[in-house]
């Protein structure tokens, strides 16, 4: 069967599938406390050694310590977002404290950005509702109705250097350090977004005061910038792909949005360190599924391993994908729109 034909006869059952994958929200207490240890105390391991082989001129130990610290630290924030949809415990208080104490790490600030981030899961691939939690995308009506300046910014937007290079850095060291887009929105994204400011200042000046401004730069910052660069990078595969989903609001539904998300297939290990975040149209389903119990579901349900799958390599043609052809209904290149 094509993906084609699964991703059809898929989405006419989106609400069946919901019923189905209830059972797998269950959480585990303990496995989810092994999947906190699994993760943190190697983080800090791996900054430790990072430090010790900048003090003794181990470049090359630190060059291979560099990317599974970031792995970590993307691991660290998939289960601080399995937290934001209180998957990761069965206590409550549990999932918001993990959530609020990986955010400084992470640079989130947790109760701000769950916020924003129920508002991606109930408007994805709505056409009509575009602009919070996800990446700008416009359609190709929209983009030729533009000004040569305004296809100027936004094809600089779209770039790959700027999507996975200097956007993630801007989103993750400077966006975050304000509650912008929620301003007026009462005293939490300000309560959260201080209090994460105040830990990650906390956490800076004590590197900085016990080992100076370099190492802080090169292990820690170093890290961080690797990691939001992949962490955007999964996002945007998750969304950004063909075929991929969006209609009008008079269209949209949740289950068909959910299934309309990718099955990012990736190798056992890059799965381990993302959280499974790959078996995104799951997740989409039904959010409350602890990531270690993702696999569960495609193991038990063989049509969702087909359903919208995209593999490493397939991927690395998606940044060309800039616009959202409604004539064609599926994303196309900037080349394609005379």
């Amino acid at each position: 069967m094509t993906i084609h034909a699964n991703r059809e006869l898929s989405l006419s059952d989106a609400e069946g599938w919901r019923r189905r994958l209830s059972p797998y929200q269950r959480p585990n207490d303990w496995r989810s406390l092994f999947e906190l240890v699994a993760t943190v105390p190697p983080l800090g391991l791996a900054w430790l050694a990072m430090l010790i082989a900048l003090q003794f001129h181990l470049y090359w130990l630190y060059g291979l310590l560099l990317f599974p610290a970031a792995g970590l630290l993307i691991r660290l924030f998939m289960i601080q977002h399995d937290c934001g949809h209180g998957a990761l415990f069965g206590n409550p208080a549990a999932n918001q404290w993990v959530g609020r104490l990986a955010g400084v790490l992470t640079l989130t600030p947790y109760d701000h950005w769950r916020r924003s981030h129920a508002i991606h899961h109930a408007t994805s691939s709505n056409l009509d509702r575009r602009g919070t939690g996800d990446i700008n995308t416009l359609t190709s009506g929209e983009y030729r109705a533009l000004s040569g300046w305004g296809r100027l910014l936004y094809r600089l937007y779209r770039h790959p250097a700027v999507m996975f290079g200097l956007g993630p850095a801007y989103v993750f060291f400077l966006e975050n350090r304000l509650p912008l887009g929620s301003m007026r929105k009462g005293w939490m994204p300000w309560i959260s977004t201080a209090s994460t400011n105040l830990g990650i200042a906390a956490c800076v000046g004590l590197t900085i005061w016990a080992f100076g401004v370099q190492t802080l730069l090169m292990t820690y910052v170093a890290t961080a910038l690797i990691a939001a660069s992949a962490g955007v990078w999964l996002f945007f595969v998750q969304h950004q792909f063909d075929p991929a989903h969006w209609v009008h609001e008079e269209r949209w539904s949740a289950g068909e949005a959910a299934l309309g998300s990718s099955y990012y297939a990736l190798p056992p290990p890059l799965s381990w360190f993302t959280g499974n975040i790959g078996v995104h149209h799951v997740h989409h389903l039904s959010s409350r599924i602890p990531f270690y119990r993702l696999p569960e579901v495609l193991r038990d349900y063989p049509s969702l391993r087909g359903l919208n799958r995209v593999n490493l390599v397939q991927s690395l043609g998606f940044p060309r994908l800039a616009l959202w052809d409604e004539a064609r209904q599926r994303l196309v290149s900037f080349k394609d729109v005379v």
